[in-house]
């Protein structure tokens, strides 16, 4: 069963439609992990073993294949370390089961070496060749650790690009007053139209307003022109950067909790930690 979740992992798959829980990544508190082994002893070693391993929560045992498939669904796990000679069912027709979005990372336990191969195959993370030892077992969960922060990177930035959308969809015409930008440059007076420009950035003691392939430099802080935006438009990335919202076509999330922001032109901009939590509060508002 799923530990302190009162379910029944024997009928968790007549529970799996009726349930429809999306799997949403786990808090940076704990990994959720599965034991899948038919072996009694084995198990418990396991146990023992996960247990001096950090911020590991068992949330299931199981002793073939048709439990680990229905713990697997109804407890949510990140981690499932799998034996592949089971009764029933065996590892691998249990991930072959499993679709995409149900998938933990898989640790493969066997005692025999000639799966390995077919292991990696059916992207498992690790192999672990019984008896395999706290060291052994550690290195792999790391591993996992490592994998799962990656994922769930990708979740926030899947959720930071599907907030972005709604607020594209329910954004209204800027009024006319705001929709132009007048600025004095070289003697010229210059009439810029907001919606056209990418990205605005910090020269020294100017400002560049780049709109598609040209660029206009002017003698004022980013600070002031930033108050003259409107932020359901525009959102400061970094000190020196502001970006046009509706320019934006992704965000790859590097070290640090920072994103590099893609526009649709492709041009690559850095969003620091800091305004990166702006840039989500903005998008939030309107979500």
């Amino acid at each position: 069963m799923c530990f302190k979740n009162s379910l029944n992992v024997g009928n968790a798959m007549s529970l799996h439609s009726a349930l429809a829980i999306s799997r949403e990544p786990s808090s940076t508190a704990g990994i959720r992990a599965i034991i899948a082994d038919d072996e009694r002893l084995a198990r418990e070693k396991l146990r023992i073993l996960l247990a001096s391993e950090p911020n590991i929560k068992l949330v299931a045992e199981c002793h073939d294949g048709q439990q680990a498939l229905a713990a697997v669904r109804a407890c949510q796990a990140d981690l499932l370390l799998l034996d592949i000679q089971m009764p029933g069912m065996d590892g691998f027709q249990v991930l072959n089961e499993l679709l995409p979005e149900e998938m933990p990372v898989v640790i493969f336990t066997s005692a025999y070496d000639q799966y390995a191969i077919r292991a990696f195959e059916a992207h498992a993370l690790d192999y672990l060749l019984k008896p395999f030892d706290q060291e052994r077992l550690h290195h792999a969960i790391e591993r996992a650790r490592l994998e799962l922060n990656k994922f769930r990177e990708r979740e926030i930035t899947h959720r930071i690009l599907d907030l972005l959308s709604q607020v594209k969809s329910e954004m209204l015409p800027a009024p006319s007053s705001e929709g132009r930008l007048v600025i004095r440059a070289k003697g010229r007076v210059v009439f810029l139209n907001l919606s056209e420009v990418d990205w605005i950035e910090a020269s020294a003691n100017y400002v560049r307003l780049n709109v598609g392939k040209e660029s206009h430099l002017f003698r004022e802080t980013i600070g002031r022109v930033s108050e003259r935006l409107n932020p359901n438009h525009f959102v400061r990335v970094h000190r020196s950067t502001i970006v046009n919202v509706r320019k934006i076509k992704e965000l790859i999330p590097v070290n640090s909790g920072e994103y590099i922001v893609v526009l649709k032109n492709g041009k690559e901009l850095s969003c620091s930690r800091s305004y990166r939590t702006a840039l989500e509060s903005m998008i939030s508002k309107h979500s």
